[in-house]
């Protein structure tokens, strides 16, 4: 079954170095398995997903300060298990704002742990160590947080397609500091004569809100004062 989330023609800016092909095709109309593609605001082009979980761990990437980019399906590669040869594409890459980066599997808990996909997913993260790289698998118990992820959600939707520059909103709230905290509605007031809004400064990590409540109109807002900017993270287990 495909998952229609988006239709229309993607006119986003896509910046130098993120044009991207998956390493396989997984927008198919077979199975019963939800397959689509998200407009990324964060690559300005449009992400393959397969699954409601990568749907919604799409989500988490594109609100995460802690996250530069990412890529679906970024390759396919052959890996030694026994005296078989396995193929295995990764879900996801993820690159982060310290400069490393991870290859990401996105399952099910209960898929995750059942010993056959255990084992495979193993003996991939062992090929992938023995090379210098790492491969997480990233699973609903950290996903599917809420209210978090449905105020995630919340946020990505208000925030404009095209986002400014991080630096233009951390001198900007550096003149600003003293006017707040102030709910979200008033801080959209009182940004948007200068061209900033309080959604992409939320996950630029330039301000932080309560993610624990549902967030409305009516959410107070902080500066963030952390250097690091990580109002929120995906997994402590993971890094990031």
């Amino acid at each position: 079954m495909s998952h229609i989330s988006w239709k229309g023609t993607w006119r986003g800016r896509s910046p130098d170095g993120l044009v991207h092909e998956p390493a396989r095709n997984v927008v198919r109309r077979t199975g019963g398995i939800i397959r689509g593609k998200f407009p990324s605001r964060k690559t300005g082009r449009m992400v393959k997903y397969e699954g409601l979980l990568e749907w919604r761990a799409i989500y988490l990437f594109e609100a995460s300060p802690a996250v530069v980019r990412y890529t679906d399906q970024p390759e396919t590669t052959h890996y030694p298990d026994g005296n078989r040869l396995r193929r295995y594409t990764p879900d996801f890459e993820v690159c982060l704002r310290d400069g490393t980066s991870m290859l990401i599997e996105v399952k099910p808990k209960t898929n995750a742990d059942k010993p056959e996909i255990r084992h495979k997913l193993n003996a991939a993260a062992d090929f992938y160590a023995r090379r210098g790289r790492t491969l997480h698998v990233l699973t609903d118990e950290y996903i599917s947080v809420e209210p978090r992820l449905a105020n995630l959600r919340w946020i990505y939707h208000h925030a404009p397609r095209i986002r400014s520059s991080d630096l233009k909103g951390v001198l900007a709230l550096r003149r600003l500091s003293d006017v707040f905290p102030m709910s979200i509605r008033d801080a959209a007031a009182y940004l948007s004569p200068i061209g900033l809004d309080p959604y992409t400064l939320l996950m630029a990590g330039a301000l932080v809100c309560d993610l624990t409540s549902p967030v409305s109109l009516d959410t107070r807002l902080d500066i963030n004062l952390e250097n690091d900017h990580e109002w929120f993270r995906i997994s402590d287990r993971l890094g990031f």
